[in-house]
């Protein structure tokens, strides 16, 4: 169970406990849309029961920020409460989620004693059935709210969610609060800063930024995470165009986080592969 606690003009956030997951709820004349659904069907039963307490409206749409289990394997919750609820995403997210859905599920199946097996294995993956490629406007009724595809950086689908009358930005984890963003085996961090600067496009100096986990933030945040990002982009151009084999890129690069971040690892490896191969000097022996 969560508070949701309202950070603009009928805009609510959650912070749950478990993966410190954020869900958001927008208020409407037609009730409420939520972003992100938590990380199994009984979270999501979770979330329906906290968003009743909430007693702004009955959920009339969901939109899933991207594709990772822990904002969307709550979606089966909201269409048992809310049968043939509409659910978002980008193209991308929701053709990753119906392709390895299934294999996220195994993963946590593969550890009996973990605490959250038994809920995990009880739970349906339900694929987002309304997608998109660029942008789309949801009409509410008493307000516009615009999802926006601004490009790759925490994955290949990730969105925005911007409710322009109360000057609010839901970011997904391409922007995280309570730890460095997640760059991980799916991530694209050559292009996750230039995805930040459309992000920044949207944002104005009084703009209110819900990341994927973590407190509300602001656009002096966004831009800091978007030149750290910058930096570690950078850094791995440099070392490939430099010669530097991608096996000893980690601990020969100046960070900006922990080089033993598994962040930079993965930094490292995927930027290796996307670079262009012009961008890469075979080392001199």
């Amino acid at each position: 169970m969560a508070e949701f606690t309202e950070v603009a003009e009928r805009v609510w956030v959650a912070r749950y406990e478990w993966a410190d997951a954020n869900v958001t709820a927008v208020g409407s004349e037609r009730g409420v849309l939520v972003v992100d659904t938590h990380a199994s069907t009984a979270a999501g039963r979770t979330v329906v029961s906290d968003l009743r307490r909430l007693g702004m409206g009955d959920p009339v749409a969901v939109v899933n920020t991207h594709s990772h289990w822990d904002h969307v394997l709550g979606n089966a919750a909201l269409r048992e409460a809310c049968p043939g609820i509409p659910i978002h995403a980008h193209e991308q997210a929701a053709a990753t989620l119906a392709q390895h859905g299934d294999r996220t599920r195994a993963g946590w199946l593969e550890d009996p004693d973990d605490e959250h097996a038994d809920e995990i294995a009880a739970t349906e993956v339900v694929v987002p059935d309304r997608v998109f490629s660029s942008a789309v406007v949801l009409d509410l009724g008493d307000r516009l709210v615009e999802l926006v595809h601004p490009g790759r950086g925490h994955t290949d689908g990730d969105l925005v969610v911007r409710v322009p009358d109360a000057d609010v930005v839901l970011a997904g984890d391409l922007v995280e609060e309570s730890a460095h963003p997640w760059i991980g085996p799916d991530s694209w961090p050559m292009e996750w800063p230039l995805t930040l600067d459309i992000v920044l496009g949207l944002l104005t100096a009084s703009s209110r930024i819900v990341p994927g986990h973590g407190v509300v933030v602001d656009r002096d945040f966004v831009e800091q995470q978007r030149n750290e990002l910058g930096i570690i982009a950078e850094t791995v151009r440099h070392l490939a165009s430099s010669g530097v084999p991608a096996a000893e890129a980690a601990a020969t690069g100046e960070w900006p986080w922990d080089a033993a971040d598994p962040r930079i690892a993965h930094a490292v490896a995927r930027g290796y592969q996307h670079l262009p191969r012009s961008q890469k000097r075979l080392p001199l022996v």
